[in-house]
Parts: C-alpha cells; structure tokens; sequence
C-alpha cells in the first residue's frame, strides 16, 4: 500500500504581515502533480490543516478545493486536526464525507476505532489520534494517573487493542522526544509535551505532525512529515517536501521523500545596504523571495525599510550588525538560547530566598501546577 503523508497544511497562514494563500495554492498544485503520477493508495493529512481555529473565509474555500479535487481523483484520505485546529470545526460532517472516502478523526471521546484499507498483503488499520491534551483524556480514563501529554498518550495507547496480526498504522500530532526543532513550533512549560518515540514501537508506520522539519525519531516507520512550506525565519532555505511510504507485507516499509519547490523561498541576506542593493541585479526574479536583511553599515541607513522594499517587495525584517549593535548585545538580557523555563525561574528564587534548592517533591508539584495552568491558557 503507498501511502503519501503531509502535515502542517497550516491554510491562511501569514507571514508577518504576509499572505501565503498564493504560495499554499502553488504548493497544492505540485502536490496535485505528485498524486497524478505516484498514485498512492491514501493521503495521510497529520493535523494543523488550519492555521487558526477558527480560518478565514479563504482558507476554507482553498481547502473546499483540496478536497473535492482529491474525491473526483477518486484519493482516499485519513486526516487528524492538530493543535492549531478547531476539532469540532474540522470534523464537521464526517460521517458524510467518510461515504466518499475522506476520513476525518472525530473529536476525542475517549476510543480509537480504526479506519480499515486493503491491499493485496492484507487488512492496514489507521487509528487517528487528534492532538490531545491531558485534561481532555482524564475524563475518559478517571482511574488512570494522567499527569502529561506522555501520560495521556500512554493511556490511550493501552486501551486501543492491535491485532499483531495485520499492518496498523497511527495517525497523530504531538511532539515526540528526540525530533529536531526549528525554535519555532509551539512547545509546553517544562517540557510535558513530551512523548517517548517507544509508545509508537507496535506500529508499523506512526505519521507524525506537529514539527516542520521532515525527519524520522529514532527509528524509520516514526516520522514527521514536515510542513510543505517554509513558515518562519527559522525554516529559511531549509529543503521541504512530501513523504512516500510504502506498505508492503507486515514488518517491511520503504520510505523516501519528493521535493517541493515554494512559489518564494524564504531567505536571509547579509551585507551593507550597497552590497544588498547591487544584488538585486543579479538575482533577477530571487528578489521575490520573503527576505530577512541584515545591514552591516555603521550607519543607519534612512529610509532603509521602505527603499529596500521598493527593491525586495517581500522584505519580512531589517536588523543591523554592526559594533553599535554588537555592543547592545552584550549588555541586553538573555539570548533566545540561554533563556530559561518558568520552573528554572522559579527554582532559582526560592533558592535564593531560603538559601538551599527546592525538593524534589516541591519541585514535582510546582511543575504540575504549571502544566495544569499552561493547559488551562491553552483551552
């Protein structure tokens, strides 16, 4: 069974002030292209298919568009909602649509059941698990110790029985221990998002979203698809892409990745604002590109933003790098790789104030309260 796993569609995105519809819509083009000639048995979407909860007018049209293209291709597709999602707004008539083959994971009511496909190997039974937080499992499972995301996961895991027997594959969007981070995607205070990679062992294929670097977690069938467009600075002149998996008998899988090519690449440039400006006429259509543009003059440049953008309309940030600046840097607080965790702040308070560390067990409570608070913001 081939299947072609995205993720992170994130529909209506902006970046900065920035729409990206136009470059989302070229992007579905090329993954329409790719869908013509590898013909996979199923698309797998893995959450954050919207920006927002609650998605332009837009958005929802393009998306409309995705999925009427892919049921008069006859695609069957599996798709999850991610934290970005609304899961009510997403799974809005589901049971509808599952009759033509788009299967959209319900809100979570406590129990996985299965979405079943054939092949000449056999049964593939595709549990999709929607973003979930703590105090949503809870409920389902009041005996249980549900404290973080692992916890909850764990839970669910143990009570979705697999049959050993037939291929079974995970569809879910959570941030798994061990995966590579831009510095960009959403995390929890302290770390509770975490998950252990070894909760996914049972199944032979675990389709991740969540993260946009596209990239394996400690073994080959746990993957992040990645996002199919750079989002941020961060993603600048990173390679993106579509994941190709191949199902065949139980225990083998081939997996390789397509490339995509974004409509605007996202870079960054270095130089003084004469060395910046002569490139433009070297670059030719590059100038297009959503540029972050660092100016090494001494001086500050008047006007600099907007005589730039009359060259680079898509200019998404000017900084200067220069010795006025690199002295700033010097005295300002910490930089976005020292900073700390409320708990480190918090810990390095009470030390100061009662001369010795908290406790263990002090410290366990307060890094529950302050998940239970960060779930509280989040709901």
């Amino acid at each position: 069974m081939k299947l072609m796993h995205l993720a992170d569609l994130h529909l209506g995105k902006r970046l900065h002030e920035f729409s990206l519809l136009e470059d989302q819509r070229d992007m579905w083009r090329q993954i329409c292209t790719m869908i013509e000639q590898e013909q996979p048995d199923a698309l797998i979407l893995a959450g954050d298919i919207y920006d927002k909860p609650v998605p332009s007018a837009e958005a929802v049209q393009l998306f409309d568009q995705m999925l009427s293209w892919l049921t008069d291709h006859g695609c069957t597709v599996l798709m999850i909602s991610g934290n970005h999602d609304s899961a009510e707004r997403l799974a809005f008539g589901a049971h509808v649509m599952s009759a033509s083959h788009i299967h959209i994971s319900p809100v979570f009511r406590g129990t996985l059941e299965p979405v079943v496909l054939s092949d000449e190997f056999g049964e593939v039974r595709f549990y999709l698990l929607p973003f979930v937080r703590p105090a949503q499992v809870r409920p389902y499972y009041p005996r249980e110790k549900i404290e973080d995301y692992q916890d909850a996961v764990r839970v669910i895991l143990e009570h979705t029985p697999l049959d050993p027997a037939v291929r079974n594959v995970m569809v879910t969007h959570q941030f798994v221990e061990g995966a590579a981070l831009y510095g960009t995607e959403e995390r929890a205070v302290g770390g509770t998002d975490q998950i252990c990679a070894e909760l996914f062992e049972p199944f032979d294929y675990t389709a991740l979203g969540h993260l946009h670097r596209s990239q394996a977690v400690g073994m080959k069938k746990i993957r992040y698809a990645g996002s199919p467009l750079p989002y941020s600075l961060a993603e600048a002149e990173h390679e993106k892409s579509v994941t190709m998996v191949e199902l065949l008998e139980k225990g083998s899988l081939r997996v390789n990745t397509l490339p995509l090519r974004p409509l605007h690449a996202v870079r960054e440039i270095l130089g003084t604002y004469m060395e910046v400006t002569a490139r433009a006429y070297y670059e030719g259509t590059h100038t297009d590109d959503y540029l972050r543009i660092t100016l090494t003059d001494e001086e500050d440049i008047p006007d600099a933003v907007g005589r730039l953008r009359s060259i680079y309309p898509r200019l998404l940030r000017l900084d200067y790098d220069n010795c006025r600046t690199r002295k700033n840097q010097q005295i300002t607080v910490d930089t976005v790789e020292q900073q700390h965790t409320p708990l480190d702040y918090f810990a390095s308070l009470y030390e100061r104030q009662n001369n010795q560390p908290m406790r263990p067990e002090q410290e366990a409570f307060l890094k529950q309260l302050i998940a239970e608070i960060w779930e509280e913001e989040e709901a």
